[in-house]
């Protein structure tokens, strides 16, 4: 009696490991998996060798956790035959099914759950060897399961990992924010987006474009040469329509202050203009700059005309986040006062104006602060005018040439002198 007792502790035990076996080889993660692999994790390797085949991996579980259950239901029974007689040898079966539901099942695969990849490094060797005793028995078994899985145009050969999408890509790096830096996080997460965003998002404005105009004097060339903040500028007469190229300052360093500078030396030093349609995606514009070996661009429209200006650093501040210690410290479109409020410029993009204060100012139309409040007033504003847009108080600050060059932000709407925008 003893030793039957023993030989069904015993098999629930083997039932309960084949439970475990199932969960922590289904759950692991393979993509982590792999990355231990390279890692030079020959476990992780042993897994992964397992997961190619489910189907055999699976069978030869199966068929030990089958074996377990019948050969511990029989030995119950004769247990329970030889404790309360034939008459209450039903008994067995209701005391094993919660044995072998509690230790057998819950219990096992809860903590394989819990800890898959752990689970699958300590069963992985064994599982491997009860493969290679009882392979014949699993082919057999997955030979007819197999067969009646192709009816079904199933075809277990095909089986392989998934590649990740995008967006689950972005789960998993949102999924990873205890284990990630946040800077690190927000970096990836910028990359993901570089499809979603076109250059006329991130463009600088043709009004804000600045540039060198060769109809201008000489010295005043030589005076904006010395104060650009920049290391290229187009190059243009009259206006930017009229683009001759671009001017990279240190072509010009040597020679500005010499007597003998003129408007020649600067044409002598153009380089060709980069033109791009304003629709192109940040992720495609970033290959075509690699390709140019450029780092500036023109953007125009359908119709060819100028709309803006966009950079490599443009592109690469989606990414890495501007260039700078605080951006809204530090920015001269977006200004933090005392009072809470912002001072933001008309040039302003929506978008970094949503990125930065977390604003949420969508048009069908306008990429700026300008357009913004063009696009809902229908009409040019006069300075001192209060609008509500999205339950943000805007008053106009400044407006030149048609154009509104300051606003003040509010995160409450005023309730005086306010007109109610949609």
């Amino acid at each position: 009696m003893l030793i039957a007792i023993i030989g069904l502790v015993l098999l629930i035990v083997i039932s309960g490991f084949f439970s475990a076996s199932e969960t922590g080889m289904m759950a692991a993660n393979r993509y982590r998996l792999q990355h231990e692999v390279q890692m030079g994790n020959k476990r992780a390797k042993q897994i992964l060798a397992l997961l190619k085949r489910p189907d055999r991996l699976l069978g030869v579980i199966l068929i030990g956790n089958t074996c377990a259950n019948i050969f511990a239901s029989t030995l119950a029974t004769i247990i329970a035959i030889d404790l309360y007689g034939e008459a209450n040898a039903f008994v067995a079966p209701l005391i094993l099914t919660f044995l072998v539901l509690v230790f057998a099942e819950v219990a096992p695969k809860t903590v394989a759950a819990i800890y898959p990849e752990e689970t699958a490094a300590i069963v992985s060797f064994p599982l491997r060897w009860l493969l290679r005793i009882a392979y014949p028995l699993v082919w057999l078994i997955n030979t007819i399961s197999n067969g009646l899985l192709r009816i079904l145009n199933i075809r277990v050969e095909n089986a392989k990992l998934e590649p990740l999408s995008r967006e689950e890509l972005r789960t998993m790096v949102h999924a990873s924010s205890d284990e990630m830096p946040s800077q690190d996080r927000s970096m990836l997460l910028g990359v993901f987006d570089l499809k979603k965003i076109t250059v006329d998002e991130i463009m600088v404005v043709r009004s804000d474009i600045i540039g060198i105009n060769l109809d201008d004097d000489i010295q005043e060339i030589i005076k904006q040469l010395h104060e650009l903040q920049h290391t290229r500028a187009p190059v243009f007469h009259g206006n930017i329509d009229n683009t001759c190229g671009i001017l990279h300052i240190r072509d010009i360093l040597q020679s500005i202050n010499l007597p003998n500078f003129n408007k020649k030396q600067i044409k002598k030093h153009l380089r060709p203009t980069y033109f791009i349609p304003e629709r192109v995606d940040l992720k495609q514009q970033l290959l075509r700059f690699q390709k140019h070996k450029d780092r500036l661009a023109l953007v125009v429209d359908e119709y060819g005309k100028i709309k803006g200006l966009v950079t490599l650093d443009n592109i690469l501040e989606e990414i890495v986040g501007v260039f700078t210690t605080d951006v809204i410290e530090n920015t001269e479109e977006i200004t933090l006062q005392k009072d809470g409020s912002y001072l933001i410029e008309g040039s302003a993009t929506l978008r970094d104006l949503n990125k930065e204060l977390n604003t949420v100012f969508t048009t069908s139309d306008a990429k700026t602060v300008n357009g913004l409040i063009f696009e809902h007033l229908e009409s040019i504003p006069k300075p001192g005018l209060s609008i509500n847009i999205n339950g943000y108080s805007i008053k106009i600050l400044q407006v030149r040439h048609n154009r509104v060059k300051k606003i003040r932000l509010k995160s409450k709407p005023s309730v005086d002198n306010t007109e109610s925008i949609g």
